[in-house]
């Protein structure tokens, strides 16, 4: 169950960064039309370079590739946040990516533990 949570955990940052980056976009300008293009462009474009880099199903890159989108899209998105005027949010935003990270890493590296049979 911990790994399907950190799992969960993981979609939704990922979901929460498109958001900001929508939010930033919409804040980013006073010309309502460029406003527009940023905020769906953004969030959109960070979407596409994820699907083809970061993604778990990714068929491009490298190790070092996706880790490097992984950094460059969160790491913006916490960037974004820092500002739109809400430092201390940016901040947990990224230790949260960060924390979350790491653990999906070490459970990737630690042997699965043993399934117990029903019938004992």
């Amino acid at each position: 169950m911990w790994k399907w949570t950190n799992l969960l955990l993981a979609f939704l940052v990922e979901l929460v960064a498109l958001g900001i980056f929508a939010w930033w976009g919409s804040q980013a300008t006073d010309n309502t039309a460029l406003r527009i293009v940023l905020a769906v462009g953004l969030p959109v474009v960070a979407a596409v370079i994820w699907g083809l880099y970061a993604a778990p199903t990714a068929k491009r890159g490298t190790p070092v590739v996706r880790t490097v989108v992984k950094v460059l899209v969160f790491g913006l998105a916490g960037a974004a946040l820092w500002s739109l005027g809400h430092p201390v949010l940016g901040v947990v935003f990224v230790v949260v990516v960060a924390a979350n990270l790491l653990i999906i890493h070490v459970q990737k590296l630690s042997p699965d533990t043993p399934q117990r049979n029903v019938s004992e």
